[in-house]
């Protein structure tokens, strides 16, 4: 199991996903990534650019969950989990 810990962003990003009906779909898969970030089904993609390092998850269409993994600590960082188009 890794250790779940929150950006500053991803805990503002928080307050707007538990007013939303995404909630549900957040949870999901923050679960699969405390058992295995690396987990497929629900595909991610290592992204590039700006963000190297990271690794992102659709939520829906328009938001994504993207995160970042210490495997040494055997932590996960949650750095957004709202849009990343604003």
């Amino acid at each position: 199991m890794y250790k779940i810990i929150y950006s500053s962003q991803a805990q503002r990003d928080a307050k707007k996903a538990n007013k939303s009906s995404l909630k549900n779909n957040i949870q999901k898969i923050i679960e699969i990534i405390q058992k295995n970030p690396y987990q497929n089904p629900l595909p991610y993609e290592k992204l590039l650019g700006d963000l190297s390092g990271t690794y992102s998850r659709r939520i829906n269409i328009q938001h994504r969950l993207i995160y970042q993994i210490y495997e040494k600590e055997k932590i996960v960082k949650i750095i957004r989990m709202w849009t990343h188009y604003e």
